[in-house]
This record gives C-alpha cells, sequence and structure tokens, in this order.
C-alpha cells in the first residue's frame, strides 16, 4: 500500500473524479463518484461546520462515543471496474495490531478522511492498472475551480427548485467559502 492523497476532484465528461495520488509519483487514480459524494468531501476538506451533521459526521461522532478512532482508509482492490476500500478503525479492544475493518465506498472514505485528516492508502496493483499520468489532467484542472463552483451553483438551483432548503443554504455556504478563496 502507498500513501495517497487527494491531489484533485474534477468535473469530467464521464462525471466527477477524485483524483488520488500516489506520494512521490506523477500520476493519479481518477474515482469516479456522485455529485452529493463529492460535496461532502469538499466540506470536510474545508472543515466546514454545518448546522446539523451530516452522515459522514454522524458516523465520526458514533465512533468516538465509543472511543474509537478512524486510523487510515485504504483503496485495496478493483473488481469490475468498481474500487473497493475499506476504514482501518482502532480503540477499545481494537488495537494497531488487530484493527477493526470497516468495509467502504471509496467516497465514504474520502469524506471521512477529509473530516480527520487521516491518510489515504492505496494498492501498488490498482495504482498499476488504473493509474494515469499528471500531465493528462492539466488542461482539466486549469478550468477546475471554475467548474466546481458551476456544479455547485447547479445543485443550488436544484435544491431550491425541489425546496430543500437547508441542503440549498448548506451549498449556498460552501459557495461562498470557495468563492473567498
Amino acid at each position: 500500500m502507498l500513501l495517497s492523497e487527494i491531489w484533485s476532484i474534477l468535473k469530467t465528461s464521464r462525471g466527477n473524479a477524485v483524483l488520488l495520488k500516489p506520494k512521490d509519483m506523477d500520476i493519479a487514480v481518477p474515482i469516479f463518484i456522485g455529485t452529493l459524494e463529492i460535496q461532502s468531501i469538499l466540506i470536510g476538506k474545508e472543515g466546514m461546520k454545518l448546522s446539523r451533521p451530516h452522515t459522514h459526521d454522524l458516523f465520526l461522532n458514533m465512533l468516538s462515543h465509543v472511543n474509537l478512532s478512524i486510523k487510515q482508509a485504504e483503496i485495496y482492490e478493483i473488481k469490475d471496474d468498481v474500487f473497493h476500500a475499506r476504514l482501518i478503525v482502532t480503540g477499545g479492544e481494537y488495537t494497531k495490531e488487530k484493527p477493526l475493518i470497516l468495509e467502504s465506498r471509496p467516497s465514504d472514505a474520502f469524506a471521512i478522511c477529509a473530516r480527520k485528516k487521516c491518510p489515504i492508502f492505496m494498492s501498488r496493483s490498482i495504482i498499476d492498472e488504473t493509474g494515469v499520468p499528471l500531465d493528462y489532467f492539466i488542461n482539466e484542472l486549469e478550468e477546475e475551480p471554475e467548474d466546481k463552483h458551476r456544479t455547485l451553483r447547479e445543485q443550488l438551483e436544484q435544491a431550491v427548485a425541489q425546496e430543500e432548503y437547508e441542503q440549498a443554504a448548506e451549498i449556498r455556504d460552501l459557495l461562498k467559502i470557495l468563492e473567498a478563496e
């Protein structure tokens, strides 16, 4: 397993992608995830405090109440074009040598790690199979901030149209933070 980081988040012609970059390598692995999942990762990365906890916040609060914590996430397998992840949990009876291992979607693992600043590790075989040179993403990255804002503005309009005002307020607040950067 190699230490990796969320290098960037892109909106592509195939959908939203998290670019997971192994440390000290000039490649990234694109992992495609949904728009709401991207929003949750951005909320975690920006350190936003919401009026009510989202699912990832609730999960972390529950772990904390029983004295457990996330040690790391691992993207360990790709099968039938689906990435598989797990969260490594320690505390109480679960030690570094015998942790609690929870299967996870990569998007959930990213959102949780973004909130807790936990390391993300990725299998070398996944990197070899799906890694793409960073140069490939340069044109996409030059447009990234505006694309991210456009995606969030579209989500905001949709939330208002569906009268989901609490979600709309959270998206609005996230847009304010991103636009202030």
